[in-house]
């Protein structure tokens, strides 16, 4: 008789152990065995500072979710708002990057946990005319023009809304370096920036 309510206690206890809950604000809770492999992809708003003023870099970054702790993909970001050269007011700086993504989550299944992670790659600077009135930006007249290598380390703070979607806000420090060419520095492209987004997938 022992023996037999051993046998159930253990197989009660592997079951209990292999069903996972993923908190969140909401009643809906995804239960089952623990998921080895997701996806997920998260849509940023960040503010960071170029060459002394603000700057806007909507983007964003995605994967494959392994073992609820490690993601692998891509992601991009570009200027959204106008950073006027200096001393030449029908010019705009433009920028954008891309590169390969890679990031640690802590917990993902508590209610409010952390991420870490970085991106590594490439993107352009643009010196162009601002042609006002026209739609098609395609056909602005570009002055100068740079490649450029990016490293944005970021850090982030995360809260499961749903089972399928959470909320972060963090930070990142966007180095670039290699630039030439163009009258604005790779240490004035550089810099930290805040963010907010929603993170959305299966987790």
């Amino acid at each position: 008789m022992k023996t037999f309510l051993l046998a159930i206690l253990t197989i009660l206890f592997v079951h209990v152990a292999q069903a996972q809950q993923i908190e969140s604000l909401s009643d809906m809770k995804k239960s089952g065995r623990a998921s080895k492999i997701g996806a997920y992809g998260a849509l940023q708003g960040k503010l960071s500072i170029m060459d002394g003023r603000l700057a806007v870099l909507p983007g964003g970054y995605g994967g494959i979710f392994l073992d609820k702790k490690f993601l692998i993909g891509g992601g991009s970001y570009s200027l959204a708002n106008r950073l006027r050269v200096d001393g030449n007011n029908s010019r705009e700086w433009g920028l954008w990057y891309a590169g390969g993504v890679f990031e640690y989550v802590h917990n993902s299944d508590k209610l409010f946990h952390w991420s870490a992670g970085a991106l590594v790659g490439g993107g352009r600077v643009t010196e162009r005319e601002d042609v006002r009135g026209d739609h098609d930006r395609d056909r602005d007249r570009i002055h100068a023009s740079s490649a450029a290598f990016v490293a944005e380390p970021f850090i982030n703070a995360e809260m499961n809304i749903t089972p399928y979607i959470r909320v972060i806000a963090g930070g990142t420090y966007r180095q670039v370096l290699g630039t030439s060419g163009i009258g604005l520095g790779n240490d004035k492209l550089s810099g930290p920036s805040f963010h907010l987004g929603v993170k959305a997938g299966i987790f």
